[in-house]
């Protein structure tokens, strides 16, 4: 099915039904000010989902506010294990039989995607994705500036460098995975909006699937006319 075509997929509220910060911070944060703060998390979230703010703004704004551990880290992986894209999870035998053309490509962090994708045979390799900065006692203090995907046209950089050959289809529900398209790294852009329909984007998308039994409808018979 994927002869020729490579697959790249964005992980937070594509891969998985939520934006993994945002349950980080409903892990990490407490007092009177929580509900503030994780309002204010999931509002900047928003904005820089439909390009209404830089994605570096985003991030940087959301690192501010958020902190936590190893171990909190630990716990947010088994949360995201549960909150796989239900259409993902019931067709996970096509991530197992095709995880060699599939990459995720994600403004998230590797310290959490990985553990979660593994399950469906996605290799280390194959993920792209900002890393925290840890103190020596295992508490984040940041982010690696220097990771191309915590800057403002990241993913298309990325895209780029990938050994790849042929096809290239980006599934996503982000301004940030429009963005590759636009840049001429991908063939197709596909908007995922099984958990979240972002108008702006999906307004850009070459195909809209509103869960993956119609992406998968879309890639077997739809991109040969796109």
């Amino acid at each position: 099915m994927l002869q020729n075509t490579t697959l790249l997929f964005d992980f937070d509220s594509t891969f998985t039904q939520v934006e993994a910060l945002d349950v980080l911070g409903d892990i990490v944060l407490s007092g009177p000010d929580k509900q503030q703060k994780l309002e204010l998390i999931a509002s900047v979230t928003r904005r820089g989902m439909l390009g209404e703010v830089s994605f570096r703004q985003s991030l940087e704004k959301r690192m501010e506010i958020l902190g936590g551990t190893r171990t909190d880290i630990e716990k947010l992986v088994r949360i995201l294990k549960t909150k796989v894209s239900k259409s993902i999870t019931e067709n996970k035998s096509f991530f197992l039989q095709h995880a060699d053309n599939i990459y995720i490509i994600s403004s998230g962090f590797k310290e959490f995607i990985i553990p979660v994708v593994k399950d469906f045979g996605i290799a280390p390799d194959h993920v792209y994705a900002n890393t925290f900065v840890w103190d020596k006692n295992q508490s984040i203090t940041g982010f690696d500036r220097a990771n191309p995907l915590s800057q403002d046209g990241g993913k298309p950089e990325v895209v780029r460098k990938l050994p790849i050959e042929g096809k290239i289809v980006v599934i996503g529900d982000g301004y940030t995975d429009y963005e590759i398209k636009k840049a001429g790294a991908a063939d197709v852009f596909v908007a995922f909006t099984e958990n979240v329909n972002r108008p702006p984007v999906s307004e850009r998308a070459d195909f809209i699937a509103s869960n993956f039994y119609n992406f998968l409808n879309f890639i077997t018979n739809g991109t040969k006319t796109v």
